[in-house]
């Protein structure tokens, strides 16, 4: 819940410094503290949308198919070779 944790953390900023302006009576930076509470508020409900796309995405991963994929070897292993084939023998003349 990384992208929520930093939408919450300004919206708490917000509110300490809206807090902070209110008491010291410092019109100027009105408007600064409640557009930060704003834009974290709305910022929000696309934070935690993506927080849940995320832990779903590492939670469930997507399975891919693929038809020309091949089979990785271990390192060090060697490829078989198929063996020769017998070969027939004639008889001796004496």
């Amino acid at each position: 819940m990384r992208y929520t944790k930093i939408a919450l953390l300004a919206f708490g900023t917000g509110i300490a410094l809206g807090l902070v302006i209110a008491v010291a009576e410092i019109d100027a930076f009105d408007r600064v503290a409640s557009g930060l509470m704003a834009l974290a508020l709305a910022a929000l409900p696309a934070t935690l949308a993506a927080d849940l796309w995320k832990a779903a995405r590492s939670r469930f991963p997507l399975v891919r198919r693929g038809g020309n994929t091949k089979r990785r070897r271990p390192p060090g292993s060697q490829r078989r070779r198929p063996r020769a084939k017998a070969k027939a023998r004639k008889p001796e003349r004496r």
